[in-house]
């Protein structure tokens, strides 16, 4: 007979659950029985998950993370809420930072028993990057409103939709030469699924997690030369790759409606991996899967003759 989860029937909250890793998250809670309420901007964009759902299983709330009144309209009445929103551009203090205090502050009055807040490896309220900057302050301000909160910390995230994965495949298919920030920088990127486990494994038991920080990280450590090597052998495909030099790349990033800004560069050439003495997905008794899993299956479909292209010795 099938563990029910003490989620069951309760009612978690997805503050920006409409994303890539919200998605995610969302379908892990609706296996376990909880009740979703998707709150974001545009919540319709989640409207895939219906089929999913078991007739009022799932909700939709439109959300505006900048409108203090606005977060806690999308908070009462929940039993537990996830604050899942992350934005490498526009007002990062507002999103990632007071948004999630306002969140936490309103999830503590109204009852809630846990609360998890998606962070980041490097977060740092004293990081030159305003995206770790504005992360690390967004756990600070978290932990003051809902001291029991879940600091989950990934890694770069990849899956077979969003991600880094899809966004090189594209690359490598079309450009037979390819230059590569952070050449030689090290990841240990995290597929999506093992984050929404750990997201939903804070949840059901904010006693044993509660308080506590988690660094969501893959197995191995990569870089992100060997990541675009991956991917091409994958596709079955010759491409060369060349490192981008430091200063041509900040160029590149400083110049407007390019693929990469500057933040985005500096997190690249810094890297992401797990540090020492953080208990990681393990001590959540989950076992991280490798990108190398994955990649053979995911790029079928950019192969020449999809899977009918011969596989190579």
């Amino acid at each position: 007979m099938a563990r029910t989860s003490p989620l069951d029937g309760k009612l978690v909250t997805l503050i920006g659950g409409n994303g890539f890793i919200g998605s995610h998250v969302a379908q892990d809670l609706l296996e376990r029985g909880a009740r979703v309420r998707i709150a974001a901007r545009e919540p319709e964009k989640a409207f895939k998950l219906k089929p999913l759902a078991n007739l009022g299983q799932l909700q939709f709330a439109r959300c505006n993370a900048l409108d203090k009144r606005s977060i806690e309209a999308c908070v009462k009445g929940s039993d537990a809420v996830v604050y899942l929103i992350g934005a490498f551009d526009g007002n990062q203090q507002a999103l990632q930072a007071d948004g999630a205090g306002h969140a936490a502050r309103a999830a503590s009055e109204t009852g809630a028993t846990s609360f998890v807040y998606i962070s980041a490896i490097g977060a740092d309220p004293e990081a030159e990057t305003g995206y770790y900057r504005t992360k690390g302050d967004g756990e600070r301000q978290v932990l003051e409103a809902f001291p029991k909160a879940t600091l989950i910390r990934p890694s770069v995230v990849f899956g077979e939709e969003a991600g880094l994965v899809p966004m090189f495949a594209d690359l490598v298919q079309m450009m037979p030469v390819m230059p590569v920030f952070g050449a030689e920088s090290e990841f240990q990127v995290v597929w999506v699924d093992d984050v929404a486990a750990a997201v939903a494994t804070a949840l059901e038991d904010p006693g044993a997690h509660g308080g506590k920080t988690y660094e969501a990280a893959g197995p191995e450590k990569l870089t992100m030369m060997q990541i675009h090597q991956m991917i091409a052998d994958g596709q079955g495909r010759d491409r060369t790759f060349f490192p981008m030099p430091t200063p041509l790349a900040k160029v590149f990033a400083s110049v407007p409606l390019t693929p990469i800004n500057s933040d985005q560069l500096a997190m690249l050439e810094e890297g992401s991996v797990a540090s020492k003495g953080t208990p990681g997905l393990a001590k959540m008794g989950i076992s991280p899967k490798p990108l190398s899993l994955f990649l053979d299956r995911w790029m079928v479909r950019y192969r020449k003759h999809g899977r009918f292209t011969e596989k190579r010795a």
